[in-house]
Order: structure tokens, then sequence, then C-alpha cells
């Protein structure tokens, strides 16, 4: 599937579905006073069960290492396994199911960007993290979040769990097919390299045997901890920290104010100049190298990404990172199932996507776990243990599928390990929302939109 076709089916396939929607809900004569999650079959009632040793507690764990073991190497997070899998095997509620998620990926990215700040780039000498691709998502990811969790609130449960299905479903279905070029690429490349080193024959046609060269390219052994400081870049660091928390007192303020009053929706439309405020800094400033670099006959990237930075390709990033936030929103997730692809489809190679797509989602889920922290919206035990859960994974998950790249030669196994994270989730997410909307179906719930001010 080519970069033009999913974007075609993804438009068409949305479109007729929420015109579907809008349709189906103007026959409905009335709307019962329901929460939004009371509409999605769940009860606001807090569901917390209790933290002791038990087959849930196994399973759970087991499928929390794995999922978050390959979500962070993916760089996806992982959202759309852990919320199934707390509401379904644990018990929890929608809300806390969520919250938890949040904590899980949190830990795990975290986890994740510890070890990838220890690992040298793999073909250049610059960081394995880009920063430039992160101060141009991070933004917008966070403003698509709050979008998320206001459509939570608006749109029918059975609406969500379609359009999910088929956003994972393309997204998935082109990693797999990106996967599947780069394993082919590969496989030249090896066929190649060897070719070359099958035999070197000398002047007199002898063959030579055990013959020690030098690589043509050797690179500078370097420490750990120069690594470290390599990889570290602190002003663009503390760029995004500065982001973070504007955004996050934006939210404490917001959660004391009163739902659609002025001071309420001030304090939503603020949120918009400080996102498009760092996007459109850093996009003017890739715009105008890559522009240079072009007048200049340079063909290096200005960047990991080997696209030009047209005002086109910009738009379609800063699109492409409020939808990723906004699904990040609507599950519970990072927002990682659009970044991750999308950093693969601009040209960025997967050991850097996996790496930059982690730091992003460092922050964006660490600002909804403070959030629901002090909100008092996941058990503190739980969250903790979950936590070490997936920091562990997320570790060892890291290191093992690298070690693993690098000894087959293979950085596609990255891509299919994304690939098939977003796969399950589709399926994890559409079999709960099933299930869901067949309970409302013969509950007689309403299926239709939801009023934003009332369901607060």
């Amino acid at each position: 599937m080519e970069t033009r076709g999913l974007v075609v089916y993804l438009l068409s396939a949305f479109s007729v579905t929420i015109l579907a929607a809008v349709f189906i809900t103007r026959k409905e004569a009335h709307q019962p006073h329901l929460s939004a999650l009371n509409a999605s079959g769940s009860s606001t009632e807090k569901i917390w069960p209790d933290l002791v040793f038990s087959w849930r507690i196994v399973v759970a764990s087991i499928i929390g290492f794995l999922g978050s073991a390959c979500g962070t190497v993916g760089g996806v997070g992982g959202g759309g396994i852990f919320v199934p899998m707390l509401t379904l095997i644990v018990g929890f509620d929608t809300k806390s199911a969520a919250a938890l998620s949040k904590c899980m990926i949190m830990g795990a990215s975290a986890a994740s960007v510890w070890y990838n700040l220890r690992v040298i780039h793999p073909i250049r000498d610059v960081p394995i993290l880009d920063y430039d691709l992160a101060l141009l998502f991070q933004p917008m990811l966070m403003l698509g979040i709050t979008l998320g969790v206001s459509l939570s609130i608006v749109l029918p449960y059975w609406l969500i769990t379609i359009l999910i299905i088929i956003l994972f479903l393309g997204t998935s279905s082109r990693s797999f097919f990106k996967g599947i070029e780069m394993w082919k690429e590969e496989t030249l490349l090896k066929k190649e390299l060897e070719r070359q080193l099958e035999a070197f024959v000398n002047s007199r046609g002898e063959l030579l045997i055990d013959t020690d060269y030098e690589p043509l390219n050797s690179r500078e052994h370097k420490s750990t901890l120069q690594i470290m400081c390599s990889n570290l870049r602190w002003k663009r660091i503390l760029v995004l920290v500065t982001v973070w928390v504007f955004f996050l007192i934006l939210q404490f303020l917001k959660n004391d104010a009163t739902a659609c009053s002025l001071w309420y929706w001030v304090l939503n439309f603020l949120q918009f100049p400080i996102a498009f405020g760092v996007f459109g800094y850093e996009a003017v400033k890739l715009y105008k190298a890559s522009k240079n670099r072009r007048m200049n006959g340079c063909t290096e990237s200005v960047c990991e990404a080997s696209i030009d930075w047209t005002p086109l390709h910009l738009s379609l990033c800063a699109l492409a990172g409020l939808l990723g936030g906004t699904v990040g929103g609507l599950l519970g997730s990072g927002g990682g199932f659009i970044l991750g692809p999308l950093l693969l489809e601009i040209g960025v190679i997967p050991q850097v996507a996996s790496a930059t797509a982690t730091f992003v989602m460092l922050y964006s889920s660490s600002l909804s776990v403070v959030e629901f922290y002090f909100l008092k919206r996941f058990p503190l035990s739980y969250a903790l243990y979950l936590m070490a859960v997936s920091m562990l994974a997320g570790f060892w998950g890291q290191l093992f599928v690298r070690k693993l790249v690098t000894s087959l030669k293979r950085a596609s196994l990255i891509v299919f390990i994304l690939s098939a994270v977003i796969f399950a989730s589709a399926i994890t997410m559409g079999v709960v929302g099933i299930e869901k909307s067949i309970h409302m179906i013969r509950d007689h719930d309403f299926m239709g939109f939801l009023d934003f001010c009332k369901n607060q």
C-alpha cells in the first residue's frame, strides 16, 4: 500500500463512517442523561481490584511485559493492548484502565529512552534521537491528545471503535509493506557484501585467505558516558520540557474551571498558540535549512528525514501529529500508533524512528500521568507495579531486539514488530468495542453523539 493509497483509504473510510453515523443518530429522538463512559457501556464508578497474587495478575504481567517490549521497540507504546488487558483480564473500569495504560507507556518509554541514550547512531556521527523531529511533533501530539479526550466525550463508542479499526488496519498494512520493501533491500545488500567478501584475489590470481582488512570508515570507540553526552542536546530538551510544563499548567487550570464556562474555553484555546508557536518555529527552521541546501546543490538531509521540507510536507506532518495525539486521547495511549509509522514514511531509519517516537511519547504520557495522579484516577500500588514491569520490558526489549538487528543486519525487524503491535491493537480494541456495542444495543442505550457540556 503506497502512501497516497493509504491517505485515500483513510479519508474515504473516515468520511463514509462519519456520514453513516450522522445519518443514524438523526433518527434518535432523545438523548438520555448519560456520561460519555456510561454511553460506552461502562460505569462512572471506579472499579479498582486489589493487588493480590492471582492468575489475573500473572497473565496481565506477561501481556504487559510483551506489549511494552514490542511497543517500545516499534515506537508505538502499546496502549491499544494495555487498555483491553486491564479491563477484560484485571477488571478495571475504562477510565482507570486508560490512566494505568499511560503509566505503563511512561515507564516503558523512560526505560527505552535511557537505553537509547547509551547507543550510538548506526550510520552517522549524530545523536540517536532526532531533536528536530521531536520539537516538530511533540507540541502537535500534546494538542491532539487534548482534542482526543474531548472527542471521546462527544463521539459514540461504536463510532470510535470503527474509526480506530480503520486507522490501525491501514497503518499496520502500510508498515508491513514498508518492512517487506526494507527486507528485500537488505537481502540485496547482504548478497552484494557476501560476493565482495567471498574471495579476494591478488594480482597473480592467488586466493588470499585469512587476511585482515581494516574497515574503510572506522569509528572512534567511545565510552558509555561519552555516548550519552553526545546524544544529549540540553537546549532542545529544555524547550521540550518548557512546552510540557505549559500544557500541564493549562490542564490543571482547566480541571478546576467550570465546564463550558468562558474561562474553560479560554484555557482550551490557549493551547493552540503554544503548540502552533513551537511547531511553527521548528517548521520555519527546517524549511529554510532545506531550501538553502537545495539552492547550494547539497543532497544531504537537514535531519533524519529524507524528504524535502516543503510547506505541503510540513502541513501534512502537523496534521499527522494532531491525528496521532487525537488517537492517543481516544485510546489512552501515547500517540505512537501514528508517529511511529509516519517517521518511517518520511525516510527515518527504524532505529532512529523507534528512539525518537518513544522519546516524544515520554513527554505526552508523563503529562497525563501527572494529571491523573492529582485527580486520583488510578491506584498507586497498581501503577507502581505495572510501571516496574513496563520499565523492565522496555529496557530488555530494546536490548534484545537491537542485538538481534545488529547480528542479522535486519533493521526491518523493527518495522515488522511495529506492524504486528498495531495489528494486535486493532484486534483487541475491535473485540472490546464490538462487545460493548452489542451490550449497548441490547440495553437500548443511546447510540448517537453526546452533548459536550452536559457530559463533562
